[in-house]
């Protein structure tokens, strides 16, 4: 599932292409006809992100609630735009540029109030600047669930996924199985911190890279990560390798049914 950085960068990519413009709106797969066909003409006034959650806003028709899920694809190419295949959700047009939304588990066109029901039912989201990390620290801080869970969880803190939980745990080196209450407000602090600025890398990079300048592997002489989720990390999907801090094992575990990474030397209780 694609973590909080990728869905503003796909708000942002709205913007760039379509923002202020009369854009066609059509379904080819016709899950989202009815929609499709209100929306048709109109032009796309906003574009915004809050976690894992994408909201396109048509004037006073509503907003477009896209949810990839596992499976979302959001694809954007020049005109002309190609024949649509069947699997299309979601097709946005203009003169100059296309959208297509393959497999989401969400595409829906709601309401002002249902879209604030949602941004009520979410955490802080690191990429939003109004955001105040403070409301979900009163969550964290009273918790006796394990901080690795607690950032997983949407409700308390939004957008971050698997990749993002396992380094900034690591980076800080915090275990994953130490309850919130537990923690310290400067370390969580210092967690949301390196979250905002690991997150923007992650919008402006369109990547995940979560490794310190002295731990590239230009700087150790190591060579670089071949992964599908590519970028350079310290723990993420490197079970039973080194640790690039320690030399020790990174272990992996189940943790909520997803797969949890961390250094046991580095990231002692």
């Amino acid at each position: 599932m694609p973590e909080g950085h990728t869905i503003h960068r796909l708000a942002a990519d709205h913007r760039d292409r379509f923002l202020d413009q009369a854009t066609r709106v059509t379904s080819p797969q016709g899950k989202f006809s009815d929609s499709a066909a209100l929306l048709d003409g109109q032009r796309l006034t906003e574009a915004e992100a809050h976690g894992k959650h994408l909201f396109l806003g048509f004037a006073d028709t509503g907003w477009v609630h896209i949810h990839l899920g596992l499976f979302g694809k959001l694809g954007f190419g020049t005109a002309p735009a190609p024949p649509p295949t069947d699997t299309v959700r979601l097709r946005l047009r203009t003169d100059a540029a296309y959208a297509d939304l393959r497999g989401p588990t969400t595409c829906a066109l709601i309401t002002d109030a249902e879209k604030q029901a949602i941004h009520d039912r979410l955490g802080p989201d690191p990429l939003r600047h109004a955001d105040d990390p403070d409301r979900a620290w009163h969550r964290v801080s009273r918790s006796r669930t394990t901080i690795a869970a607690l950032l997983m969880d949407q409700k308390v803190i939004a957008g971050v996924g698997n990749v993002y939980r396992a380094e900034v745990l690591f980076r800080h080196g915090i275990d994953p199985y130490r309850t919130g209450r537990d923690l310290t407000p400067a370390e969580w602090t210092a967690i949301w911190t390196d979250l905002v600025a690991l997150m923007r890398e992650g919008v402006r990079l369109n990547r995940i890279d979560t490794v310190r300048p002295e731990h590239t592997p230009e700087a150790m002489g190591r060579p670089p990560r071949v992964d599908d989720h590519g970028g350079e990390v310290y723990v993420y999907r490197r079970a039973h390798q080194p640790c690039h801090i320690c030399g020790g094992e990174i272990r992996t575990a189940d943790l909520a049914a997803r797969n949890l990474f961390w250094c046991p030397t580095c990231q002692r209780r």
